[in-house]
């Protein structure tokens, strides 16, 4: 009589544990940060089940990148960002203007936020099974090296330290002459950038 296989120890080589970090500048007003949000949520829902199964235990990690500093330690490269163990979802890297009010830097012009490519097709939001394919590829074939924007010689991104360096407080910031001052800022936007009460500095560089 002939045994039948063992389902005991099918598991064996898939990784115990996923850390999936979702990486956002703003979950108040960004639609593609908010809208990345709710499709990491569905993504997880929809794996749930095969992780369980497999064992594997998905830690996610929810971090609003701050600042400069904190977006170097991360190696930061746009907003929003999903990872699954240190490796972007996204295999390229796309930007544009969302419109939102929280993307702003110190003089309220649009710095570019990300947008998703996936099979061909540009998406403001990420697709849910573009996430889902990157967590089970992961699981299922762990030995398989995932594309990478953030490159080993990192330096922040032009386009978020803007972002950063806009949002300091007034006396962390590069402070210019009062003649640049005049094309620095405009008027309307100068208690924004430096505070009503401050007559130097704009904030803005």
């Amino acid at each position: 009589m002939t045994a039948k296989p063992s389902l005991i120890g099918t598991s064996a080589g898939l990784p115990e544990k996923l850390r999936i970090e979702f990486l956002f500048l703003d979950l108040t007003t960004c639609t593609r940060c908010l809208g990345a949000d709710v499709s990491l949520e569905a993504a997880l829902d929809a794996v749930h089940g095969v992780l369980d199964a497999a064992g594997v235990k998905a830690e996610v990690d929810k971090i609003l990148v701050s600042s400069a500093e904190q977006a170097r330690a991360l190696r930061f490269v746009s907003s929003p960002t999903i990872r699954v163990d240190g490796r972007d979802v996204a295999l390229e890297l796309r930007e544009s203007s969302c419109g939102s009010k929280a993307c702003t830097d110190g003089c309220g012009d649009h710095i570019a936020c990300r947008v998703w490519v996936y099979r061909g097709q540009e998406y403001a939001e990420p697709p849910v099974a573009m996430i889902v394919d990157a967590i089970l590829r992961r699981v299922y074939s762990p030995t398989t090296v995932m594309p990478t924007t953030a490159p080993e010689g990192y330096a922040l991104p032009d386009n978020l330290a803007r972002f950063f360096a806009g949002r300091a407080p007034a006396s962390e910031t590069a402070c210019c002459e009062p003649a640049e001052q005049q094309t620095c800022c405009a008027p309307e936007a100068k208690a924004a950038c430096c505070g009503a009460e401050l007559e130097q500095g704009c904030g803005c560089r």
